[in-house]
């Protein structure tokens, strides 16, 4: 761009270039490190970095100076005042936030408004008129290309329609921002630049094409009057977006144009904020309508209206009546009628007219009325409608419900949203209709448009406090625009890359948005946000929180949607877009979605009078209506009836978005992007917050965060030659080369990153930053040069002056001698006569002159000879020192090839050093992959464990279910118990009856009147008798069901005899395996110990060796800097040497210049003595200055000694810490051995207990036994009560069954529960295996508290299962209560027996429990005790660690110690060459006072000798005579000069040989101190940083420790779990063989009780052929008893036959008696024998009585036990009932963890199918066995029973141990796979580790060779530095002869600094 001159115009365009290119700028930016921090006030202010500390910096602002501490992160570069002001923002090279920020405010504060950014065009608000829109300017831009001519919207305009032009493209502008930042004016601007561009062949263009670019230009008020309002942001704030299609012909005229508008605020037109205003045109109207027009319109003052909140607010410099005539101007233009006019006006005093109806309720209703109905006649008149049609529709509209049409009065509410509703609506549809109208002006061409150019005018993304749907539309309108952005940026960046060939992946930057789009805008699978609410619009009973709560159940887990922090109500709902998370809240939403409407009034509208009307009202059938809003507030079942009836506003807006997009992509886009500064509307002021946050919300920094993706930065070829040349110098050959490979050859040079840069065709493409880098590096580089060259300068211009200012001091002293003689000589008559007589003389000596010209003549030829001889002399020995030169040279280079060779050699041995360390790191990553595995191992381990645990789990549950049996058993036997006690009882009733029986007898004498009565009881006797029959029939029933049930008992006994022996043998073949599996445990042990062992020892010499490799890097890196130390000081003795030798000849020449004047010499003496002596205060500040130097270095050494020392103390007091949690752990653990020990005894307490339980059981089953062969005695008499309890026990029997089953389902379910949480609780451990211990160690408690809670909650549920079974039971219960009313008495007694029972087993549940919970606190006090030993040793190896550490530091102390020692002791020795320096300077400077007073008594003395001559020269009268004398006398004082001269000479060069000593001194001095100073920096910094090294090596130690630590806790976790694993493992082996040994015990106990067995058997067999036979013998003798009860009761009926005879015989004797009483002593015997007969009968009859009574009781006492029964029946009931509850949640959960865990199962099914199908069918064995054994319980034989009982336990024992073995089988040959992986892969490992080994010790070999190269290099270094030393003194002696005396001292003083020097260096190689 070419540089214009400052006009008014230009320079709110162009940059002012002076300050680009200002080097003041630029050297501050290099100097002060400048950067950007953030800030609150300014978003960004300039620093400068002072001092770096880690994570945190210290920086000074550069405003204020301010200090300041800064996160590094928090820290942005800043870009070089290169790029201040940069039009293009893409070209910054640091691309960030505070960057482009400045960018923009600094070209804003400079009146740039306009910016650049890649392809954005970003607009600033200036809010001032600015004068770059003239049409100069207009000319300015025309045809120009972008990089041509400043930022400005014109250049977008331009470059959009020239390529249109030449592409045939469509084209673009995205004009996008808030309200108030210019979008409009910009959009105006545009369309004025194309109407002067597209009309400027003014000759071919037609006067329509002129009205038609007119129009264009007007249709804008229009829109603005109709669409624009003032806003607290902006004034004329468009309201709606706006997409202006302008339509171009092939020559580039405008032919049509077409405008498209979004999202019209149409809610503005009934509500506004206080300072805003409606839309423009109520205002222009009321203000500006004439009063004809006022009276048609109906118009009032603006206080009348109340939709207009504010009332008149007026915008500034602007009148609201002018603008009414400018839109009517605009009309008519446009070609609007009046009559449309009018119209257009009448719709707008419509809608403000409808504000001012107002409703009230009525008094005792609801519904709304109309008090004044004078602004709805107003509303009438002004649409043509009828009034109280129109009152009625919004009062009382009719609605269909059904296929019914029902009126329906509104409240005040509704009726007040009808009428927001319908003034929203009329003026949405007066806009469109206006828009319709203008696009059929502007489109009334017939010109066929070949492309076009659009403008889009929209708003840009917003962030409010509230947002609802409008603000959702517009983000996602940028959401879309931002993804067009995105691709066609890259697409053109990457086309660029393609076209350079440039290496690029294509990357695809729009797919970044697409996640959110889809969230908003996806139809189905899951549907968006707007397929949501068009689905929850036609929903019944659909609120806007039943929409919120469906997306947030279908989209809450997208990435991009989010539930707000703080949620105030429950309609909100937050979205993630590009430019920030936006909390939406939907309020509101449905209705706003769905638009609704009164379909009455719009009715009435559609068949309006006026035609206008008419025709906006069209389209009412599509009108949302009264009924939909009904059926969505009612649960009516048919609300989707009318889908297709409309569209929503979503669907709407969603459709013409996506016309607009498919417009766009089919374009090629131009971005603008316009910000507004700030608020207040104020010129000149930019809030950086405010423009950050626009930045982000537009897309800006999005665009520069892709850019940073990419090569934002190119230069073409020869600019960057020509720029970064000066970088490369040497790289580039001299003469012509092409300006790709001189670019490929500076950056190899440069040696860039690869990734940094790509070389393209043209161009080198750079990424973000590397340009100010290479800035940075070109400004220090000038700066060098720079500075060497004004040294140069300065030095040569000084020198200069020097020279002059001597010439002139000399000549003075001419000037001043020749006066003073000239003074004392012009009053001398002698002087007068010598002047007149010399002039005479001349004549008569010319032939002495010409003699005397001919000596001078000769003289010359000698002197011309001694010249050239002296020439030739030093021709030859510039020769000679040519050859010597070129000898140094050569020197110099094979030193170079050497060092280049020493170079080769450090790369390769840098290179097999990093090598090295990829194979250790390699190694390393192999052990961390081992160790891996082997936690997987151990996890897997973990697993098998769990699995064991859960069988164990499994066995007790069934030992508790089998002592559950034995209980019941008791119970059982206690209820046959107290049947005998009732029999005992019933017994002594029977005594009792007997009594009463004597008195009976006692009371015949009174029965006998009363024989009538005696035989209706001997009837009822009868009757009794019949029963008895009765019973004594069902009892023989019995007997023969007892005797087939014995049979089938002999059966199963004998099956159980088999199954024993098989058990038995499977319990030997057990045991042996046991023996096997714990041979093979110790051997794994013992294989696990190695293999850790082993592993300790690897990583011990793997520490080793990386501290080895750090030492012997810390060496090289020593060596290098000694290395380097060796070359600068090399480097400064050349130039200290090539100084000497100048000083030497000016010196020289100065000498030369000054032996004819001894003032000047005297003046050169005092100046060198007072140089000598400021040379000694130099020195002798120089020695302080190193004295303090030296105290600062010990106070600093005391300081790191202290330092080191407090770390020490810390350390030490670490140590008393950790000592003291030592103890503290010892104590624990002491407490926790206590507790284990009691709670040991507490168990052993327990298992007392149970003994003793199991010998209380032991003689209950002896009793029982007693009881039995009683109750079989007794048995025959209660048969009838038996029965009823068997029917009564087989109910109950039934109802354990069930809830055995029941029980068996709900631990089934528990277990499947348990299975998959544990596999669930696996997947979390191996996802949370690499966390820490502690972690592990909550997890566990967590898991422990989880599993806890489970059992309890499985408790419950069985509980409840119980409830449920009892409820059933109680159902059951009174079943038996109604079948069974006369058993209540029984029931009593079973009660007590069953509260006995439930008493007893409660005790033993809760002993049981209590039991349980001992064992599982001891296995976790025993782990937790474990845990804490583990710790312990980790301490203790940690304090090992820490004291080995510490025994280092001290090492390392004591080396540092005698490094200082040895620095000591060379300043020492160097302070020692200094004082003799100083002795030899002192001597010299002596030799040299005495010369100089030597020469002052010879200058005495020539001074008295030319006196003489005087006096001689006065005293001679004649002048002529003496001349011979005069002559002699003259020759021999010149002889005297001129040995005065030679001794002058040899003076002035022993002086100046004492001279160049004491410089040489100096300089040495100077260099020794240099030295000593850079060695003491050296060493400085060597020990800061050895310090720095020994911190990083305690930091890298402590990283180490911790990393150690956390491996060996891992380790020690590992190995803790692993001896937990083992110890658990010998627990159970303890516990196995300590059950192993109990089996073995109870095996031979077994053996033995089985030999007794056996021998019982036999003896049980002979016994039980025995009781088989006395049990026949019994049953013959029941069938004898039967049969003589038979023969009894015969007996008895006889003796009845016989009473009643007697009776009869009484009777018919008394009879007899009465008539004959004459054989009264015959009746009295034949009485007395009846009598004594009837006593017998009596008797008899007592008996039978007391037998009725014995069985009354046991009637009784069984009706007491079948009430027991029955109340155990109901609880029973309950029970199952609370069971099925149980078991249906139980299912319910089992179908939710199934449904979240069908996967898992999917998996886990093939694996436990088997074993499920097993246990199952194990199940069911068990469950058949159990019923078997409860049949047999009920109908075995007392005797038999005992053996059953013991044959049961000990099948149970040996399942139990058979179980078990099989599981320690397979945990077996787990373990033993395992450990068989575990060895080969610590072989692996072993293998290895000693791979690793050989490779470390080949590297220590490596490092060996070299370090012993090294060692040779240095020592080769050192030889040549001191050949070079011996080749560069010569060069010293290489003066003129004069100077011979003086070069012994001069070889010695460098012989004596070569040496020192070689001593000083030596040392330091050394």
């Amino acid at each position: 761009m070419s540089k214009k001159g400052p006009n008014e115009d230009e320079k709110f365009l162009f940059v002012d270039k002076d300050f680009l290119n200002s080097p003041m700028a630029q050297a501050d930016w290099a100097a002060k490190k400048l950067v950007w921090i953030p800030s609150e006030r300014h978003g960004f202010e300039a620093a400068s970095i002072k001092e770096e500390h880690g994570d945190e910096v210290l920086v000074e602002l550069a405003d204020n100076g301010k200090k300041a501490t800064v996160n590094k992160d928090d820290i942005q570069k800043m870009n070089p005042p290169k790029f201040s002001k940069v039009e293009d923002m893409a070209e910054l090279t640091c691309l960030n936030e505070a960057s482009v920020l400045h960018n923009i405010r600094e070209r804003y504060f400079s009146g740039l408004i306009y910016t650049y950014s890649g392809l954005f065009c970003v607009v600033v608000n200036p809010y001032k008129m600015l004068p770059i829109y003239s049409e100069k300017i207009v000319e300015m831009y025309k045809g120009k290309k972008r990089h041509e001519v400043p930022p400005h919207i014109y250049s977008i305009t331009d470059n959009a329609y020239r390529n249109m032009m030449q592409d045939r493209e469509d084209q673009s502008i995205l004009c996008t921002g808030e309200s108030g930042a210019g979008k409009t004016e910009n959009t105006k601007k545009v369309i004025q630049y194309l109407a002067v561009v597209a009309s400027s062949h003014k000759g071919k263009k037609d006067s329509s094409a002129g009205e038609l670019e007119k129009q264009l230009l007007q249709a804008n008020p229009i829109l603005e009057a109709f669409g624009n309002a003032k806003t607290i942001k902006n004034d004329n704030s468009s309201r709606f977006g706006k997409f202006i299609r302008i339509n171009f012909d092939v020559t580039g005229y405008i032919v049509g144009a077409n405008i498209e508008t979004y999202l019209l605020e149409k809610s503005r037109c009934i509500r506004q904020a206080k300072i805003e205003r409606a839309f423009h045109i109520f205002y222009y109207m009321i203000a500006g309508a004439k009063d004809k027009v006022r009276e048609e319109l109906l118009l009032e003052p603006f206080s009348n209206y109340r939709f207009l909140v504010a009332g008149h607010v007026q915008i500034p410099a602007q009148q609201d009546d002018e603008m009414y005539e400018e839109t009517l101007e605009a009309m008519t233009i446009m070609g609007f009628t009046d009559e449309e006019r009018i119209d257009i006006m009448k719709v707008c005093s419509t809608v403000m007219q409808l504000g001012n109806i107002e409703f009230k309720k009525e008094r005792n209703q609801e519904q709304a009325t109309m008090p004044d109905n004078t602004a709805a006649q107003k509303v009438c008149h002004l649409q043509g409608i009828n009034v109280t049609d129109f009152t009625r529709a919004i009062l009382t509209p009719r609605i269909k419900v059904g296929r019914e049409v029902v009126q329906k009065a509104q409240t005040k509410e509704q009726a007040d949203f009808a009428i927001e509703a319908l003034a929203k609506a009329v003026f949405e549809r007066l806009f469109r209709w206006i828009l319709s109208r203008v696009n059929k002006a502007l489109d009334k061409t017939k010109r066929q448009g070949a492309s076009f150019l659009g403008i889009l005018d929209i708003a840009g993304f917003e962030i409010f406090e509230d947002n609802s749907f409008e603000q959702l539309c517009i983000n996602y309108t940028n959401e879309k625009l931002q993804q067009l952005f995105n691709h066609t940026m890259f697409i053109l960046e990457q086309e660029e890359y393609q076209r350079e060939g440039i290496e690029w992946n294509f990357i695809d930057f729009g797919l970044d948005l697409q996640p959110c789009i889809e969230l908003i805008e996806r139809p189905n699978n899951p549907p968006g946000i707007l397929a949501l609410l068009d689905e929850e619009c036609w929903f019944p009973k659909a609120t806007d929180v039943s929409f919120v709560e469906k997306l947030m159940n279908t989209q809450g887990n997208h990435v991009k949607f989010a539930k707000p922090k703080q949620l105030k109500d429950k309609t909100e709902f937050s979205i993630l877009h590009y430019a920030g998370k936006v909390d939406y809240n939907a309020t509101a939403w449905l209705t706003k979605n769905m638009d609704p409407l009164n379909d009455n009034v719009t009715a009435l509208l559609n068949n309006s009078s006026s035609s206008f009307v008419q025709d906006l009202w069209k389209d009412s059938d599509r009108v949302v209506g009264l009924d939909t809003i009904v059926k969505m507030s009612d649960s009516s079942s048919g609300s989707k009836t009318k889908k297709g009836m409309f569209r929503t506003v979503g669907q709407l807006y969603k459709e013409s978005l996506a016309k607009l997009m498919t417009t766009l992509h089919n374009t090629q886009p131009n971005f603008v992007r316009c910000i507004i500064p700030n608020h207040e509307k104020r010129a000149g002021k930019l809030d950086a917050n405010l423009v950050l946050e626009q930045l982000r919300c537009n897309g800006v920094l999005e665009g520069i965060r892709i850019c940073r993706q990419g090569f934002p930065n190119r230069i073409v070829f020869q600019e960057f030659r020509q720029r970064y040349e000066i970088l490369a110098a040497s790289a580039i050959p001299k003469g012509f080369m092409d300006g790709k490979q001189a670019c490929c050859l500076m950056i190899k040079h440069l040696d860039l990153d690869p990734n940094l840069y790509r070389i393209g065709q043209s161009k080198i493409f750079f990424r973000t930053g590397v340009l100010a880098q290479l800035e940075e590096e070109r400004d220090l580089k000038i700066t060098v040069i720079i500075i060497a060259f004004q040294s140069q300068a300065r030095g040569f211009l000084a020198r200069k002056a020097f020279a002059k200012r001597q010439q002139q001091l000399t000549a003075m002293k001419v000037i001043q001698r020749n006066c003073a003689a000239y003074l004392k000589l012009r009053n001398w008559q002698w002087w007068r006569l010598f002047t007149k007589v010399k002039p005479l003389l001349q004549v008569t000596r010319q032939e002495e002159e010409m003699s005397l010209k001919e000596d001078e003549l000769q003289k010359y030829k000698e002197n011309a000879a001694k010249c050239e001889s002296e020439l030739n002399e030093i021709t030859f020995k510039h020769t000679a020192i040519l050859e010597e030169r070129n000898a140094l040279q050569e020197q110099l280079q094979a030193e170079t090839e050497l060092y280049a060779e020493a170079e080769e050699m450090r790369v390769r041995l840098a290179a097999k050093k990093q090598e090295l360390e990829e194979i250790l790191h390699e190694m390393e990553a192999r052990l961390d992959e081992e160790e891996e595995r082997s936690q997987s191992l151990l996890v897997e381990k973990k697993k098998m464990q769990q699995q064991m645990q859960e069988l164990e789990e499994h066995l007790e549950e069934e030992e508790d279910a089998r002592q559950k049996m034995q209980l019941e058993k008791v119970t059982c036997e206690g209820k046959i118990k107290k049947l005998e006690d009732d029999i005992l009882v019933m017994e002594d009733h029977n005594n009792k009856l007997l009594k009463e029986r004597k008195l009976m007898e006692e009371r015949v004498a009174d029965y006998s009147t009363n024989l009538a009565e005696e035989e209706e009881k001997s009837k009822n006797l009868t009757k009794l008798k019949n029963k008895h029959e009765s019973m004594i029939s069902e009892l023989e029933v019995r007997l023969k069901k007892e005797e087939k049930t014995r049979q089938e008992l002999d059966k199963v006994k004998r099956k159980l005899e088999a199954e024993s022996n098989d058990l038995q043998e499977q319990l030997a073949d057990l045991q042996a395996q046991i023996a096997d599996l714990k041979a093979q445990l110790a051997k794994k042990e013992e294989e696990l110990q190695n293999a850790l062992a082993r592993l300790e020892d690897e990583t011990a010499q793997k520490s080793n060796a990386l501290k080895k490799i750090r030492e012997l890097e810390g060496h090289i890196s020593d060596l290098q800097e000694d290395l380097d130390s060796e070359r600068a000081a090399r480097n400064k003795v050349e130039k200290i040497k090539r100084d000497l030798g100048e000083e030497l000849e000016a010196l020289k020449s100065e000498l030369e210049d000054t032996l004819d004047s001894t003032a000047t010499q005297q003046e050169l003496r005092a100046k060198r003595e007072q140089e000598v002596t400021i040379l000694k205060r130099a020195i002798e500040e120089e020695n302080r200055t190193h004295e303090a130097q030296i105290h600062e270095m010990r106070q600093k050494h005391t300081q790191a000694v202290e330092e080191l020392t407090e770390q020490l103390e810390q350390s030490k007091r670490v140590k008393a810490n950790l000592e003291k949690a030592k103890q503290a752990l010892d104590k624990d653990t002491s407490e926790l051995t206590m507790e284990v020990r009691s709670l040991t005894q507490a168990k052993q307490d327990g298992e007392h207990k149970r003994k003793k339980l199991e010998g209380q059981v032991t003689d209950l089953q002896s009793r029982l036994n007693d009881s039995e062969k009683q109750k079989a005695e007794m048995g025959e008499r209660c048969s009838k009560i038996t029965v009823e309890l068997e029917s009564v026990t087989n109910l109950l029997n039934e109802a354990e069954g069930k809830n055995i089953k029941l029980n068996k389902d709900v631990a089934s379910f528990s277990v499947q529960l348990q299975d998959t949480q544990e596999l669930l609780a696996e997947e979390t451990r191996q996802k949370l295996q690499f966390s820490t211990k502690l972690r592990q160690a909550e997890d566990d408690k967590n898991n422990l508290q989880e599993q806890l809670e489970e059992e309890m909650e499985s408790k419950r549920n069985i509980e409840r299962h119980v409830s449920t079974l009892n409820i059933q039971l109680s159902d059951t219960k009174k079943k038996l209560e109604e079948m069974c009313g006369n058993t209540e008495l029984l029931e009593e007694g079973k009660k007590r027996l069953q509260r006995d029972l439930e008493a007893a087993n409660t005790q033993f549940e809760e002993k049981a429990s209590a039991h349980d919970k001992l064992e599982k606190t001891k296995n976790r006090l025993q782990q937790e005790l474990e845990d804490t030993l583990m710790d312990l040793d980790n301490q203790r190896q940690n304090v090992s660690n820490l004291e080995k550490k510490q025994k280092k530091f001290d090492q390392m102390l004591a080396e540092e110690k005698s490094i200082s020692s040895k620095y000591a002791d060379e300043r020492d020795h160097a302070e020692a060459e200094a004082r003799e320096k100083e002795t030899k300077a002192l001597s010299l400077t002596r030799a040299l006072d005495e010369a100089q007073d030597a020469r002052e008594e010879l200058e005495r003395a020539n001074k008295a000798l030319r006196a003489e001559m005087e006096d001689l020269i006065s005293s001679k009268d004649d002048v002529g005579k003496n001349v011979h004398e005069l002559e002699k006398s003259k020759r021999g004082l010149e002889a005297q000069v001129e040995e005065m001269k030679t001794q002058l000479e040899e003076l002035e060069d022993e002086l100046q040989a004492a001279e160049d000593a004491k410089l040489r001194l100096e300089v040495n001095m100077q260099a020794l101190k240099a030295q000593f100073e850079r060695d003491l920096q050296g060493r400085d910094e060597m020990g800061e940083e050895k310090k720095r090294q020994l911190v990083k090596q305690v930091r890298e130690l402590e990283t180490e420790l911790e990393d150690e630590r956390k491996q060996r806790a891992s380790a020690a976790a590992a190995k803790k779990k692993l001896e937990t694993d083992m110890k658990d493992l010998e627990g159970q082996i303890d516990t196995a063989n300590k059950g192993r040994d109990e089996a073995i015990k109870q095996l031979r106990k077994i053996q033995a009780q089985m030999k007794d067995f056996q021998r019982e058997l036999e003896d049980a067999r002979a016994a039980r052929e025995e009781v088989l036979t006395t049990a026949k013998e019994s049953e013959k003798k029941a069938k004898s008893l039967e049969a003589e009860l038979m023969q009894l009761q015969e007996e008895l009926a006889s003796a009845e036959r016989a009473r009643k005879q007697a009776e009869a015989e009484r009777d018919e004797l008394s009879d007899e008696l009465a008539s004959n009483s004459s054989g009264k002593s015959a009746l009295s015997d034949e009485k007395r024998r009846l009598e004594a007969k009837i006593s017998q009968l009596e008797e008899d009859l007592e008996e039978e009585q007391s037998n009725m009574e014995i069985l009354n009781d046991r009637l009784r006492k069984s009706t007491q036990q079948v009430d027991q029964i029955n109340n155990e029946l109901q609880t029973e009931r309950s029970a199952s009932q609370k069971n099925e509850s149980a078991r249906q949640q139980m299912e319910r959960q089992n179908k939710e963890m199934k449904a979240k865990l069908s996967e898992m199962e999917n998996q886990v099914k093939s694996k436990f199918k088997s074993t499920i199908t097993a246990l199952e069918a194990k199940v069911a064995q068990l469950e058949e066995q159990l019923d078997q054994e409860n049949r047999e319980k009920q109908a075995t034989a007392k005797s038999v029973r005992q053996k059953d009982k013991k044959l049961k336990d000990v099948i149970m024992q040996v399942e139990d141990e058979r179980k078990q073995a099989e599981q320690y089988k397979d945990q077996a040959e787990k373990a033993n796979a395992r450990m068989k992986q575990l060895k080969r892969q610590l072989e692996e490992s072993e293998e290895e580790s000693q791979r690793a080994t050989a490779a470390r010790r080949k590297l220590q070999r490596e490092l060996d060779e070299a370090t012993e190269a090294n060692d040779a290099m240095s020592r080769e270094v050192n030889s040549l530095k001191s050949k070079l030393r011996r080749g560069n003194e010569p060069s010293f002696g290489s003066t003129p002869r004069r100077t011979g005396g003086g070069r012994r001292v001069v070889e010695d003083a460098s012989e004596e600094e070569a040496d020192s020097q070689s001593d000083f260096n030596g040392k330091s190689a050394d």
